[in-house]
């Protein structure tokens, strides 16, 4: 009792790892989940979902999360949910600051109506972003109508990730002690220290909170549906934009071909998951009969469903803050295939304008781009398709009975010493 340890062994917010923004997009395509319903219903996916969202949760108290659903008919907020808009905006004269600036305001709307329930089995964070997410996912598929599945069988992922990268921007302006296009600039070390006030936070200047990450953003896709290639354009642009913003895409393949989502994380620096490639054997609760099921893909997606969660908690958990102590899944062969502008098809060869890069798969026929309408002028060969011919084939030694080559031809034994 004589030596007392007075260290102080408190973690200052200079020292603390950043909160951590968590997006998740998920496909909610009606014709997508129709074919996956008998081997990955969506109902065992939002299982699946909560539980990852309550660890993520649970690492750091300030983390946050947001859901969005990617439909069909548009791209929505599962949570938190968005306030309906209130009577009197800019125009109106109030002094309310969400209606002044035209913001749309986030609020848990089901969690004002469920303050008073009290549950001592489930903690109230955890409660509030289960039912909302339930409330509203089960508002949007009752609202999908039989004529909007006929006009449009893709899923809005470009619009979803607009939204996404949306509410990052706007959570890191209000999360950002300082000047938040400081936090975009690729070096922070060269910003000049008279751009910012030098004010004192946690006891320290305003230098060294610079260069300090104040919220780490991340955005992960659940998809399950096919090709993307009508959205080639907003895609790539929004790909763009994540990468200006340094926020990573993960994306997890559940079902379908993602061309364009693959790039996404190759481009961001995000993980790319395809948890058919890591399918576990099946065991007696998978077999029927005794017997494996017969469709591979339908083996693939049951053996999906069991490990889901096992993939979501281990590589998608950590964020881009403990990912650089971690090794990422080994990443696969991506494909860097584009859609043309024309058919919005995915070419491998294909005709690129000098002026706008648009891609094109055949030569135009008025010679005009469809895009910036510049005039272009192909040689009379570009469509025409290059003759292949066929390799020449080398002759071979024929030899005799005895083994001995024919005449004329050279001996494979040396030349004989003299005597």
């Amino acid at each position: 009792m004589n030596a007392i340890d007075g260290t102080d062994r408190t973690i200052t917010a200079s020292e603390a790892p950043p909160p951590s923004l968590l997006t998740i997009i998920l496909d909610t395509n009606p014709y997508a989940w129709s074919i996956l319903s008998s081997t990955l219903p969506l109902s065992k996916v939002i299982a699946n979902l909560l539980v990852f969202i309550n660890a993520h949760l649970a690492i750091n108290h300030a983390n946050q999360v947001a859901v969005i659903a990617s439909h069909t008919t548009c791209a929505q907020f599962l949570y938190p949910t968005p306030k309906p808009p209130q009577p009197g905006g800019r125009d109106s004269g109030t002094t309310n600051e969400a209606a002044s600036n035209g913001d749309v305001e986030m609020s848990n709307g089901i969690a004002e109506r469920i303050a008073n329930e009290d549950d001592a089995n489930k903690y109230r964070p955890f409660r509030i972003i289960e039912q909302e997410l339930l409330a509203n996912l089960t508002n949007l598929i009752s609202k999908t109508t039989p004529e909007d599945l006929k006009s449009r069988t893709t899923t809005m992922i470009a619009g979803a990730l607009t939204t996404a990268l949306a509410y990052i921007n706007k959570q890191i302006l209000l999360k950002s002690p300082s000047d938040p296009s400081v936090l975009l600039n690729a070096d922070t070390s060269a910003v000049s220290s008279a751009a910012l006030p030098m004010t004192s936070v946690d006891g320290q200047d305003a230098a060294s909170a610079r260069s300090r990450q104040t919220l780490t953003s991340r955005i992960l896709i659940l998809s399950v549906s096919g090709d993307l290639a009508a959205q080639y354009i907003p895609v790539m642009n929004t790909i763009f934009a994540a990468q200006r913003q340094r926020v990573p895409i993960d994306v997890l393949k559940l079902a379908g071909d993602t061309v364009f989502l693959q790039q996404a994380c190759d481009s961001t620096g995000g993980i790319y998951l395809d948890p058919s490639h890591y399918t576990p054997p099946l065991d007696s609760s998978t077999k029927t009969n005794g017997k494996a099921p017969a469709d591979t893909a339908a083996a693939a997606v049951s053996g999906t469903l069991q490990g889901l969660l096992l993939h979501l908690l281990h590589p998608l958990l950590p964020d881009s803050y403990a990912r650089h102590s971690l090794v990422p899944p080994a990443d696969a062969a991506v494909d860097f295939r584009a859609a043309c502008f024309c058919h919005r098809r995915v070419v491998d060869i294909g005709y690129v304008c000098s002026v706008c890069l648009s891609i094109f798969c055949e030569p135009l026929a008025d010679g005009q781009c469809l895009t910036c309408g510049t005039q272009l002028i192909l040689p009379r060969e570009a469509g025409v398709v290059p003759a292949v011919l066929p390799r020449a084939k080398k002759k071979k030694k024929k030899k005799i009975a005895g083994g001995a080559d024919t005449p004329g031809t050279s001996s494979a034994a040396g030349t004989p010493a003299p005597s």
